[in-house]
């Protein structure tokens, strides 16, 4: 059956294209001890098998975006699903590590097709409000997923080995390939546009110099950067410096997880009232920055607060549930013909801004303090702000005049 954009089936299956990508990332973390001793690899590369995977994924967006805005969207998902299936597969059939790592690049290959598809399905379908509630239900998966997935992952460790954890993307592309057949062509296709690397570079480049597009992009990766300061900073400072067990942190950390699904919630209910787009970045700038000043002054003193620490993450969680839906949504909306490289910058920039962000803290902490998770937090506020007050509203506001 046809699957309506409006129904249950449609929100479902947008869930599933966003979710798919991240659970390659969190569903192997419990595996991968058991991973390097079944294969006979060192602990201090198996770690490589998360670099690889999100190599994939990144370097893909970057092909599979254009190509999809000149052959549509369906075919570069069901490539995507079908390349996930089979690469999670010979992930499972691996005898060594050079085997498992080929393997895992082409997992993230073949996921990072359904998770670009979520977003340019959504900007070819959708406008306005409509879309920001759509890409509130897309930050909704993609925040849920690390809530479960390390435990799904440890459960099925305990289940049957380390192969196990590999079911999950196998049965989630199998039922996405299946659920695919309802899902029409959404991509406008211009019959004459034909793919070629100057054509390539000059929808990138179209992308890049429009200011409402880049200042969108660049505030969305840059609070992507903020949330991970916290998910990087407050394990090696609640943990490693104050010496809080790993259960609890977990249920720490869920709270800021549930916090960002929470502020997606809050978008729709506020974009239902009238609250507009740009309304709602300024409102999670603006908590997000206040909060990142508040956990620097307390880094500042040396206070180690868990309740301010759990209030700064929960906080910076919620403004991240606020920015995103409406900064992704508006970054996109100005291309609606070339949505797929717009999409790939919006997604391969926020990857970025999180991996930048991680290392940054990693490279700056002390051993006792919050101080670089502090930092980072706020500069990568401050570049959030700076990236849409500079670039967005200056453009908007020039195009008004």
């Amino acid at each position: 059956m046809p699957l309506r954009p409006n129904s249950l089936a449609f929100t479902w299956l947008l869930g599933l294209l966003s979710a798919l990508p991240t659970f390659g990332i969190d569903m192997i973390l419990p595996a991968l001890p058991a991973t390097a001793r079944a294969l006979g690899a060192p602990a201090s590369e198996i770690g490589l098998a998360m670099s690889v995977y999100l190599l994939g994924l990144g370097v893909a967006l970057v092909v599979y975006g254009p190509i999809s805005d000149r052959i549509g969207r369906r075919p570069i998902i069901l490539f995507g699903g079908a390349l996930l299936v089979l690469a999670s597969i010979g992930c499972m059939l691996a005898r060594s590590l050079p085997q498992l790592l080929l393997f895992r690049t082409l997992q993230g290959i073949g996921a990072s097709g359904p998770g670009m598809g979520a977003l340019t399905v959504v900007r070819d379908l959708f406008d306005g409000e409509a879309a920001r509630a759509k890409m509130s239900y897309i930050v909704f998966a993609v925040n849920i997923v690390p809530m479960i997935a390390p435990t799904v992952g440890a459960a099925l460790l305990a289940l049957g080995g380390w192969q196990t954890v590999y079911w999950v993307p196998v049965f989630g592309g199998c039922i996405l390939l299946a659920a695919m057949r309802g899902l029409a062509e959404t991509a406008r296709i211009d019959p004459h546009a034909r793919f070629s690397l100057p054509a390539v570079a000059r929808d990138y480049l179209a992308v890049l110099s429009h200011p409402v597009c880049l200042g969108n992009a660049l505030c969305n990766a840059a609070a992507a950067g903020a949330v991970f300061a916290y998910i990087t900073g407050s394990s090696l400072f609640l943990i490693d410096a104050i010496g809080m067990s790993p259960s609890r942190y977990g249920v720490v950390f869920g709270a800021s997880s549930l916090s960002v699904m929470a502020g997606s919630q809050l978008n729709q209910r506020l974009a239902g009232r009238g609250v507009t787009s740009r309304q709602m970045i300024v409102i999670g700038l603006s908590l997000s920055t206040a909060l990142a000043v508040c956990l620097l002054t307390m880094a500042l003193a040396d206070g180690r607060s868990i309740p301010l620490i759990v209030l700064v993450m929960t906080g910076v969680a919620l403004s991240f549930g606020l920015i995103s839906p409406n900064a992704v949504g508006d970054a996109l909306q100005p291309m609606p013909a070339i949505a797929g490289s717009a999409g790939a910058v919006v997604m391969f920039m926020q990857m970025l801004g999180a991996a930048s962000s991680s290392w940054l803290v990693t490279f700056l902490f002390d051993g006792r303090s919050a101080l670089s998770m502090a930092l980072t937090m706020l500069l990568f506020c401050l570049l959030a702000v700076a990236s849409y007050v500079g670039t967005t509203l200056v453009a908007l506001r020039t195009a008004s005049a």
